[in-house]
């Protein structure tokens, strides 16, 4: 979001172009385009133009190429010559598409201050609630999906924020535009932040604009979503990432500042800012998987992370080479595995250097010059052995179609290896499904005829669904539960399934939030490496007889690697919210209901 604090002709004399702000939000998707695009859309507010002229402006598109065919199909620029701007990128996680779910999302009316235009990043683990008590106050919502739900809820009460100040118009005896002037200067969003954020349980960062000049941006009380804002005397700008507010404004990192936990930003009509804490903090849970995957890895602090996420692997790879660093080739399975992997490399080189000192020092005396030669030519020998042919993200790609683009995402670098003899080490930021390396990745790398392939994840084994920014609802899709239950399975423990079926449908019954998630004694039997064996068991392609072998990131190195994002909901089940844990246990019961029961008649 950017509001412009200065008349428009300021930026046209300072900056030569009164599209300033657009040319800015422009910028701030672009920059913040860095994942597997399902749609985008902007809004532009104009403030104080005449009755008769429209005045909210919105634009939406569909693909991977949405945010140039918003920018170059405005027919007039114009139109978005205002002083708010709001702008949002898509990611499809839910199986829904269409340009009817692309944000931003608009709700008309002829009062001004009732235009409410709203987009976010979240997901709401408890809309049919929000639903139920929507429709029994007579709303009649036309979509059931958590924006649109959000959206009537927030202007059902923008509606009656307005009224409040009709009444209170009217008793200062005023009459005509005198009271709509004196609503659109009066409205408070905090009151209608704080009578309607509290109802909704899920990750989410909230942003929007009214049609009398109102901008608001409210962070979920649990901190699960992030949001980063820049001020100074020109703009308010916010954004999801810092680096985007630090590229666009030439600023430095502590020029940007976090949005704290159930607080909110408000700038009202006359561009008077404030922050305001509408939820006490409930949390502290910060998305780890921000930080591993989803945001951009040019931030300071980020990047630092998945450095330390490769690094410290170290220990677990050697054990999986058998300590034959001479014969391993590191690479990277491309793009967002490459900072974890460079962290990785300075592992290794560190443990290198350690036996090279080692060397050294056993020789008893000053050594020759050929062997300090032989000792100092050891190195970690790094190639890029795959290359990313598509930028697509199958794991959040519609599953019709998932196994056949996952085919054709990869290829390799030929002959770096020495066939046979050299083990090949690649890293990636995580494995969720295992779609890919079931139905590309393996079966390329094996093209390079390696001694071993070991495949590295810079983050723990994904044995839970998210239900709070991608949603990744069904637990049957993550391969480390696939490989327990088979587990299970095989070694005759049907007794464990149907105990914690039981339990789930128990807990069920029980208040939101007294639930317990029993889900996550489906695990307790194995050990890490147990599931490992398994899911390469599970993932290894019919005509791929190398060997093969999966090393993960502990729980504990999550932790030390970001100390600050606590949130490992993914990888422990620890839901911070009451919603999460139920639907966690719904999605149990379902996978026993709808899968685990099929596929066990045949």
């Amino acid at each position: 979001m950017i509001r412009l604090l200065k008349p428009l002709d300021y930026y046209q004399h300072k900056y030569g172009t009164k599209l300033y702000g657009l040319n800015k939000l422009y910028l701030m998707m672009e920059k913040q385009h860095n994942r597997g695009q399902e749609g985008a859309g902007i809004a532009c507010v104009k403030l104080n133009t005449e009755p008769g002229n429209e005045y909210m402006f919105r634009e939406r598109a569909e693909g991977k190429d949405a945010i140039t065919e918003i920018f170059s199909g405005i027919n007039n620029y114009d139109d978005f010559v205002g002083e708010l701007y709001m702008g949002h990128l898509r990611y499809s996680t839910t199986g829904k598409s269409g340009l009817k779910y692309v944000h931003p999302f608009l709700r008309r009316n002829n009062w001004k201050a009732k235009n409410l235009c709203l987009c976010g990043n979240f997901n709401m683990t408890n809309i049919d609630e929000i639903f139920d008590k929507i429709t029994s106050q007579g709303q009649c919502p036309r979509i059931f999906s958590d924006s649109y739900i959000m959206l009537e809820w927030m202007g059902h009460r923008l509606d009656r924020e307005v009224e409040r100040n009709f009444i209170e118009a009217k008793e200062r005896n005023l009459a005509g535009t005198a009271i709509t002037d004196y609503i659109d200067n009066h409205v408070a969003m905090g009151n209608v932040l704080q009578t309607t954020m509290p109802d909704f349980d899920g990750g989410y960062v909230v942003c929007g604009l009214t049609g009398s000049g109102e901008m608001f941006s409210m962070r979920d009380p649990w901190g699960i979503r992030p949001a980063f804002y820049y001020m100074n005397d020109e703009v308010v700008a916010l954004a999801s990432e810092r680096p985007v507010l630090q590229t666009t404004f030439d600023i430095s990192c502590d020029d940007v500042q976090e949005l704290h936990p159930g607080q909110a930003l408000v700038v009202n009509r006359r561009g008077e800012t404030h922050l305001e804490q509408v939820i006490g903090q409930k949390g502290d849970s910060a998305c780890s998987f921000e930080r591993i995957y989803f945001s951009r890895g040019s931030d300071r602090d980020i990047y630092q992370e998945r450095k330390q996420l490769g690094r410290q692997l170290t220990n677990s790879i050697l054990k999986a080479v058998d300590y034959d660093v001479d014969h391993t080739v590191f690479s990277f399975i491309p793009n967002t595995a490459e900072v974890a992997y460079y962290g990785m490399l300075g592992g290794f080189k560190q443990y290198l250097n350690d036996q090279k000192i080692k060397k050294i020092e056993a020789l008893g005396h000053i050594p020759t010059h050929e062997e300090l030669e032989a000792i100092l030519h050891d190195y970690v020998r790094s190639e890029k052995a795959a290359w990313k042919d598509i930028k697509l993200r199958t794991f959040i790609t519609e599953g019709n179609s998932r196994n056949d683009l996952a085919s054709h995402v990869y290829d390799i670098t030929y002959e770096v290896l020495e066939r046979d003899v050299d083990n090949l080490v690649i890293i990636d930021d995580s494995i969720v499904r295992g779609t890919t390396l079931k139905e590309s990745i393996i079966r390329i790398l094996d093209r390079l005829h390696p001694k071993k392939i070991v495949i590295v994840s810079s983050a723990p084994q994904i044995r839970y669904p998210d239900y709070y920014g991608i949603d990744m609802a069904k637990l049957e899709e993550f391969c480390a539960f696939r490989a327990c239950i088979e587990l299970l399975k095989e070694r005759g423990m049907h007794d464990v399934i149907d105990e914690v079926y039981r339990l789930c449908k128990m807990e069920l019954g029980k208040p939101k939030a007294e639930m317990q998630c029993p889900v996550k004694r489906l695990y307790k039997p194995f050990t890490v490496e147990e599931l490992n064996a398994k899911i390469v068991e599970m993932l290894r392609p019919d005509d791929v007889v190398t060997p093969i072998e999966l090393v993960f990131q502990s729980i504990e190195g999550l932790h030390a690697a970001c100390p600050n994002h606590k949130g490992d909901w993914y990888f422990t089940g620890n839901y911070p919210t009451p919603g999460g844990t139920k639907l966690c246990n719904q999605a149990f019961v379902n996978f026993i209901e709808n899968v685990y029961q099929y596929e066990n008649k045949f």
